[in-house]
């Protein structure tokens, strides 16, 4: 939701009106403002609340319900709904909404407080602590940060930063606040203030064990696994028995390619809290990640039974791409995924799970109406605005002229050793990387984020377009500022690598930022992955990626994506020429040893045998291609999107030109 209310003044009187009881004139004001603003989230909040004191509970129940159809995350929504459960005396659904509201806004105290009274009353003591701990820590927080926690998990993260960042100048050395102004920044994707916060935090508490973990998240998040793996591994060391930190040892190790100790550590974790579905869930990531499908898939089915409405390990068994559901498995995520009480995330899962299952099943109409859905709901959780992507790609165009690479001294590192591989993703990035990785000289790693992140810095503050530094400023930078930027790329990639000469960067948002790639590392090689438009990006939208990649959750915006893509590509052939090798996926797929042999000579190495069998070579593979390159190339998959043609007009008129020009 947005940070600004319509009939702000309004509602702060029908406020003023409840908070003196008065929630019949409230009620009447709050309905003339829906009348104008039907979709307000404030306005049909305070309107249920009214109709509730009033004993209108029917109505009260249709206003939540239609402001939870538009807020599905809306804590304060889901706390009300259990005001009403209570009211009507039904304690078990009043506890379960309670408790969703917590885990959506923690810094709901009314919803704590409900929980630990519902919860002795059931006897059940345990819970009822673990509540009241949880309710005495929020309440401990300064009446700021509770506001700004309150605001964060509303959506008015603009709201949450002024007053965390008024808060912080009279308490710089404040962990909570830090955590709290570091989470902020995550979201805003400033992810180096962030980091320096938490690492300040640490610094300040080295035993806030809540810090260390926001610090190693936000380290992971920008692949800095060394430092994650010492501030993990001092966890872990300290409480070797603890589950938590067992956990995430595991992911650690499994980072580090110890997959024989993470599925020990997991099995550890399993010992002490048997059938948990997170940790049956992580392991059975880390069983396909390294080539164990079938133990991956039991390790999935065993998550689900553990939690029925545990929509991650239905979508993981989907996202394998070869697995098959069951009727009984389809059955049981239709019930699920009918209930009302199940939460966003899961019925996002459910929703692509059966999308997947039913396009196996044939039933075009029906898989498209889940995959609608799903992503429906997914842009809910979303801040992508097309408009400003085009902008962002328009302005690399207008100020990447030929000029900012004719410069008559030299400028970048001089290392030969990246090979990017850039496009769009489902354009089949995946599979030239491991046939690249199957070369003897050639290391593959993963999505590196260093790149996106050297652009965010120099792109500063600015939250638009217009205030952004990026690109503009690439005009001011000085050969040796280039230099150290290319420098500082290599020695922060080392991590990911076995010790071949040259390595793969398939992170493939890169496209948007070769011209700096270029002016950093003159010699590194640019390889563009490209794929049938309607293939590539209905592809895209069948994927409920891990993170990032926003403007695939609808067709217009995926269509209008790849269609800036085209067009900012065809600018760097213009003013790279020869920098890019365009490879297409239907190329590789029905003429693959030309393709390869043609990859091959671009990267200056020489043709092994071992990239034709590429399928065969064992390593790691994290993408959701990861089973797919594990067989020998097959062309049952170039026209899978013509099943759904029917519904995907609003694409085809979203790609307009590049339907015809994309080769």
């Amino acid at each position: 939701m947005s940070d600004v209310e319509p009939f702000t003044d309004q509602l702060e009187t029908a406020k003023a009106h409840m908070q003196q009881g008065d929630f019949g004139s409230a009620q009447t004001l709050l309905k003339l403002v829906l009348n104008e603003a039907s979709d307000s989230q404030d306005g049909l909040y305070m309107l249920a609340v009214c109709e509730r004191h009033l004993g209108n509970f029917d109505q009260a129940g249709l206003n939540l319900d239609h402001l939870l159809s538009l807020s599905p995350e809306y804590g304060r929504g889901f706390q009300e709904k259990a005001h009403l459960h209570r009211d009507r005396n039904d304690l078990a659904e009043a506890l379960k909404a309670y408790q969703y509201a917590t885990q959506l806004n923690p810094a709901l105290l009314a919803s704590w407080d409900f929980q630990v009274k519902i919860l002795e009353g059931f006897g059940r003591l345990e819970e009822a602590q673990a509540a009241r701990q949880q309710r005495q820590y929020f309440q401990s927080l300064p009446k700021h940060l509770l506001a700004v926690v309150n605001y964060m998990h509303e959506g008015k993260i603009l709201k949450a930063e002024k007053i965390c960042r008024q808060f912080m100048q009279h308490n710089p050395r404040h962990v909570e606040g830090m955590r709290l102004l570091a989470e902020i920044g995550k979201r805003f994707g400033v992810m180096t203030d962030a980091e320096f916060l938490l690492q300040s935090a640490v610094e300040f508490s080295p035993d806030n064990i809540q810090a260390r973990l926001d610090y190693i998240d936000i380290l992971r998040k920008q692949q800095k696994f060394e430092t994650a793996h010492d501030n993990v591994k001092y966890l872990y060391d300290n409480q070797p028995n603890n589950p938590l930190f067992q956990s995430h040892y595991a992911l650690d190790r499994m980072q580090a390619g110890e997959y024989e100790q993470a599925f020990e550590l997991f099995d550890n974790v399993l010992e002490k809290i048997p059938n948990d579905p997170a940790t049956l869930t992580s392991k059975g990531h880390a069983l396909k990640t390294y080539g164990r499908q079938d133990e991956a898939i039991a390790s999935y089915q065993a998550a689900y039974r553990a939690k029925p409405d545990h929509g991650d390990a239905y979508y993981a068994l989907a996202n394998l791409k070869t697995y098959k559901f069951s009727d009984d498995e389809i059955s049981s995520m239709r019930k699920i995924e009918s209930q009302t009480g199940l939460s966003h995330q899961n019925r996002i899962f459910l929703c692509f799970a059966l999308a997947k299952a039913l396009e196996d099943k044939e039933d075009y109409e029906g898989a498209f109406e889940f995959y609608e859905r799903g992503n429906s709901l997914k842009t809910l959780q979303t801040r992508y605005k097309p408009e400003i992507m085009t902008k962002e790609l328009q302005a690399q165009i207008e100020i990447c002229t030929p000029d900012l690479f004719n410069a008559d001294e030299a400028r970048g590192h001089e290392a030969p050793d990246p090979i990017f591989i850039v496009g769009l993703p489902r354009a089949g990035s995946t599979l030239l990387e491991q046939i690249l990785a199957s070369h003897s000289q050639v290391d593959g790693t993963q999505e590196l984020p260093n790149i996106l992140s050297l652009a965010h810095r120099l792109r500063g503050r600015g939250t638009s377009t217009e205030s952004s530094h990026y690109p503009a400023n690439l005009h001011d930078l000085s050969a040796k500022q280039f230099e150290e930027f290319g420098r500082a790329y290599i020695e922060d990639t080392k991590y990911h690598r076995k010790g071949a000469p040259f390595f793969i960067d398939k992170m493939p948002n890169n496209f948007r930022h070769i011209g700096l790639i270029s002016l950093i590392l003159p010699q590194a090689k640019i390889i563009d992955a490209r794929r049938h438009p309607m293939a590539c990006c209905f592809s895209g939208f069948k994927q409920l990626f891990a993170e990032g990649q926003e403007f695939t959750y609808g067709l217009e915006e995926v269509g209008t994506y790849y269609r800036d893509y085209i067009g900012l590509m065809r600018h760097w052939d213009d003013v790279l020429p020869e920098k890019v090798l365009r490879v297409h996926y239907e190329d590789v797929v029905t003429d693959t040893e030309v393709q390869v042999r043609r990859l091959l000579e671009f990267c200056g190495l020489p043709f092994e045998k071992e990239c034709l069998s590429f399928y065969e070579t064992d390593r790691s593979v994290r993408t959701a291609s990861s089973e797919q390159v594990r067989q020998p190339i097959y062309t049952s998959g170039l026209e899978q999107w013509r099943h759904f043609e029917p519904w995907l007009s609003p694409l085809k008129n979203a790609l307009g030109q590049a339907l015809t020009e994309y080769r």
